[in-house]
């Protein structure tokens, strides 16, 4: 029984570090297409951006961005008295275009 228990507990950490290294993978790609955006002059710089948004979300915990390139939004998130909101902004103008959560 005991080699079959640790056997089960090492597939699982593989499959934990496989699930880590697919989400960094992930993120390392949209911070990529982010930054080919930004140079192509297609996005603001992320900076600008949440220079407008943060400050707006006084009383929020500001979590970081997501960037869908398809769209070109950005995706910022902020913690709120244990709620989630989602305050998503035009990558190319910088207007806020939608929001989840109060």
């Amino acid at each position: 029984m005991k080699p079959f228990l640790t056997a089960t507990i090492a597939l699982i950490g593989v499959g934990v570090a496989q699930a880590d290294a697919q989400r960094a993978d992930w993120r390392r790609r949209d911070q990529d297409q982010a930054f080919a955006a930004r140079r192509a002059g297609q996005i603001m710089p992320l900076r600008e951006i949440e220079g407008r948004v943060v400050p707006r979300m006084a009383g929020s915990d500001y979590l970081g961005p997501d960037f869908d390139p398809g769209s070109g939004v950005y995706r910022l998130k902020f913690m709120r008295g244990g709620q989630v909101i989602f305050v998503d902004v035009d990558g190319r103008t910088g207007q806020i275009v939608g929001r989840t959560g109060y």
